[in-house]
């Protein structure tokens, strides 16, 4: 990944490994042995990189332009916007036509997956193949072990809670085909992820089956040498950028989760305020038989009930379907750039490992081992890719946080302009009957 060859480490002759200037600290010396705390301009911009996004994007208009006519038109305009990334894109992947599938043995659910593409990896312009849940798992394993350095995106949970949730109901199916699909375009849009020969089987291969049978495939170098040499050593710690990035998960993970969680529970009050209003509006049309003059303000009110009860039903299906996927996808999304940045440890901690084996020899020569060359550049690819990945990333999750509150700002919207107009229907009923009178 890195561009340009290898580069060797500098050496003047045998030295301490407490004299080693740490190869992935600042330009300054005095950071790699702990001199100056001052830091570096790559961490504060990181620390306002990270912190800045911790304020969720709100949508407003700049100072001096005039606001949309409706908070749809707004969200419109911002997709618009969001659209032009500036990238030829030659490869494009959906996921549909969910089908349930019947066996003596089990039950489950495949999709089909149609991709269209010019690439030359790609023999024919078009496939389209069917594929389950345990196949999506299949090909995120293989990412993982084939592309150790870069971020794979998660997939939807596989487990529910058993008479809680259906997982062959309508709501369900549609949900996952839902994440299934932005699962497979977030790797298509991967300028690395995308070539994947793994990925390609997916998307072309008739008879996946025939190559899960071929075993597990051969475990990056990374992961190997890693998992023999690390074994025991501590890392000293993370370069201040890495050690902001963690930072930043951490705290994002936290808000995240305790938005998804007051979210479920208003979505719960909501469900159980939508039954009391169910019963309450037809009170009023039995009502209204028993009365005269009153018959029609009556039955007036029950219809009013009854509208704003679609209305909130809407609304709670909206944030049910809409905005808690997003929010899980993101909880799973930093759990997996988490474990990005574990690996990334490994390979520090290996390269650590070597040049202090290297230090204890005492030997003459100033020359440094292959091995210890090739682990640093390992580690520069691993840096390199992981911090390209966040970018993305980050530019992803401000993409798909100011569509997804522009649209709840506009549901909201919605939802109170139908209970507004249903209760303002009735007002002339009102007026009427009283002039009447």
């Amino acid at each position: 990944m890195a561009g340009g060859p290898p580069k060797a480490l500098l050496s003047t002759g045998p030295q301490s490994l407490r004299d080693m200037p740490h190869p992935l600290a600042g330009s300054s010396s005095e950071e790699a042995v702990g001199g100056d705390s001052t830091p570096s301009p790559d961490l504060l911009m990181a620390r306002s990189f990270g912190d800045k996004d911790l304020i969720l994007p709100n949508g407003g208009t700049p100072a001096g332009t005039s606001s949309p006519a409706s908070s749809s038109s707004l969200l419109n305009r911002l997709q618009l916007d969001d659209d032009i990334d500036g990238e030829t894109r030659d490869l494009f992947v959906t996921v549909d036509d969910p089908k349930k599938h019947v066996c003596t043995m089990e039950t489950y659910i495949t999709y089909r997956i149609t991709t269209k593409s010019t690439r030359m990896e790609f023999d024919l312009p078009e496939y389209s193949v069917r594929r389950r849940y345990q196949d999506f798992d299949w090909l995120r394993n293989k990412l993982e072990e084939s592309q150790p350095t870069h971020l794979i995106p998660p997939l939807p949970e596989k487990f529910v809670v058993k008479g809680v949730v259906d997982r062959f109901s309508e709501e369900f199916v549609e949900t996952r085909r839902k994440a299934l699909d932005k699962f497979l375009k977030r790797i298509t849009d991967h300028p690395v992820l995308s070539f994947n020969e793994h990925f390609n089987v997916f998307l072309t291969a008739k008879d996946l089956n025939a190559y899960k049978k071929q075993g597990m495939a051969l475990l990056s170098r990374v992961g190997e040498s890693v998992k023999h040499v690390t074994g025991g050593y501590k890392l000293r710690s993370r370069p201040l950028e890495f050690a902001a990035i963690g930072d930043y998960l951490d705290t994002f993970a936290l808000k995240l989760g305790t938005i998804d969680r007051i979210a479920q529970r208003i979505i719960k009050e909501e469900i159980e305020y939508l039954v009391e209003l169910r019963e309450y509006g037809p009170v009023y049309s039995t009502w209204s038989a028993l009365e005269g003059e009153l018959s029609e303000p009556l039955e007036g009110v029950s219809a009013c009930i009854g509208n704003c009860s679609t209305a909130l039903e809407e609304l709670t299906d909206d944030v049910t379907e809409e905005f808690l996927p997003v929010l899980r996808e993101y909880i799973l999304y930093s759990d997996s750039m988490k474990n990005v940045l574990k690996k990334r440890d490994q390979v520090q901690a290996e390269y650590e490992a070597k040049l202090e084996a290297v230090a204890l020899r005492k030997e003459d020569r100033p020359k440094v081992p292959a091995d210890v060359e090739k682990c640093q550049d390992r580690m520069e690819c691993f840096n390199a890719d992981l911090k390209a990945d966040m970018e993305r990333w980050q530019g992803n999750k401000r993409h798909d946080f100011r569509q997804l509150l522009v649209g709840l700002a506009d549901k909201n919207i919605q939802y109170y302009e139908k209970c507004l107009m249903a209760w303002e229907s009735i007002i002339p009923l009102l007026q009427e009957k009283q002039e009447t009178k």
